[in-house]
């Protein structure tokens, strides 16, 4: 009997991190930068474009920018930092949700098809260089140094002896980890969601134009797993744009609270 011969002399070659390397296209720029100044412009031109003629009744423009703004000032800074004090923070928070949002759906552009939050630099500087600062000068701001570093880190109704285990803890969390943790999550999911699709994808591929005839028809079911989490991975982008905007509000809202 015949060996069935499921592929061809074509070696298959996973999609790897490596894949998220992308070399510079020109000037030293590479695609996600050039990405990043892409979303910039769009973020900005189109609350400028909505804002220009502002209207009693709004057109379908002014009216989208309605509801993008409302959402991070209602749901996430109002919710998260308190009515008394969220509306200097607005613009922030939804400076980040846009500016997130955008460029996690630049992963399902064609042609673009690249999350640049997947590149981790670009979540860590918002983290370390935006949200960091922020919620800290907020803190100082409200507090003084002395009175922030206080309930920051030897939070109140706590019993004397514990402090010994929880200020290295708050200390940590604070000054360290939560900027880190803000920047890992949104770019942990950016960058497993596009592997998935590009496994999938390049499966597909391999199988359409290199398996035998048995196998050929397999290459349907990576291609209908691709679709399918091109759907999941729309979803995922929208929450990791919401899930950072939120924690980031969270952390200006605890800094600014009384007790921690």
């Amino acid at each position: 009997m015949a060996a069935l011969v499921l592929t061809d002399d074509a070696t298959f070659t996973p999609p790897t991190a490596r894949d998220f390397d992308l070399g510079p296209l020109f000037w030293g720029l590479t695609k996600p930068m050039l990405l990043v100044l892409c979303s910039v412009v769009i973020v900005a031109g189109f609350f400028l474009l909505a804002s220009r003629r502002l209207k009693i009744v709004p057109g379908r423009v002014q009216f989208a920018a309605e509801l993008a703004y409302e959402f991070p000032r209602n749901t996430i800074a109002r919710e998260q930092i308190g009515t008394g004090e969220f509306r200097r923070f607005v613009p922030l928070i939804l400076a980040l949700f846009s500016f997130v949002l955008v460029n996690n759906l630049f992963g399902l552009i064609p042609v673009l098809q690249f999350p640049t939050m997947a590149r981790i630099g670009f979540p860590l500087a918002l983290a370390v260089l935006v949200v960091y600062p922020v919620y800290h000068y907020a803190g100082v701001r409200k507090y003084g140094v002395g009175g922030y570093l206080k309930r920051t880190l030897f939070p109140a109704g706590a019993p004397k002896p514990v402090y010994l285990l929880l200020t290295p803890i708050e200390l940590a969390l604070k000054f360290a980890l939560d900027p880190a943790l803000l920047a890992i999550r949104v770019f942990a999911a950016m960058f497993a969601g596009h592997l998935i699709l590009m496994v999938f994808t390049v499966s597909g591929e391999f199988l359409l134009l290199h398996a035998g005839a048995v196998a050929k028809p397999v290459s349907l079911v990576s291609f209908a797993f691709a679709i399918l989490m091109t759907f999941v991975e729309a979803l995922i982008q929208v929450i990791q744009a919401y899930v950072f905007a939120l924690l980031s509000a969270n952390y200006i809202g605890a800094a600014l609270a009384g007790e921690h």
